[in-house]
């Protein structure tokens, strides 16, 4: 089965402004991603980074949606001290700090994708990380190709 890894800004992007084209359809392919874990096609990570972000939501009827978007993973990734260790080399290379985060526990975790609506993170783990990066589209579409 597929593991995904969706960071933070792919659980805010249904709730971003719709009215962009490039929103709208990432936030059409995050519906179907969640979609797909809830049917059990995929298998989703959680982390304490994601939770550790959510904490600070100060939209609370957001931060209560993605909490329920949580509970459908599987898989719980903790930050220990070697995803401590691979996000400092991370930041080292460029990768802000949460992102970096994110990144090794989405590594640690042997998730098949990292899926970010970051097109700046999406660029930089093309060379940095060995995850598959995409944003929720381009995942979308690979998955459906694939089937």
């Amino acid at each position: 089965m597929i593991r995904v890894y969706l960071d933070t800004s792919v659980y805010n992007r249904p709730f971003d402004d719709q009215t962009q084209k490039k929103v709208a359809l990432e936030t059409e392919a995050v519906v179907l991603i969640l979609e797909m874990i809830k049917n059990q096609e995929i298998e989703l990570v959680n982390s304490k980074p994601i939770e550790y972000e959510n904490i600070f939501n100060s939209d609370l009827s957001r931060q209560e949606k993605i909490t329920n978007f949580l509970t459908l993973a599987t898989i719980y990734q903790k930050m220990e001290q070697s995803e401590e260790k691979r996000a400092k080399q991370l930041q080292n290379q460029g990768i802000k700090l949460l992102d970096s985060y994110h990144v090794a526990c989405a590594e640690a975790s042997q998730s098949d994708y990292f899926i970010t609506c970051d097109r700046r993170l999406i660029n930089r783990c093309q060379t940095l990380s060995t995850i598959k990066t995409v944003n929720p589209i381009n995942f979308i579409t690979e998955v459906s190709y694939e089937n």
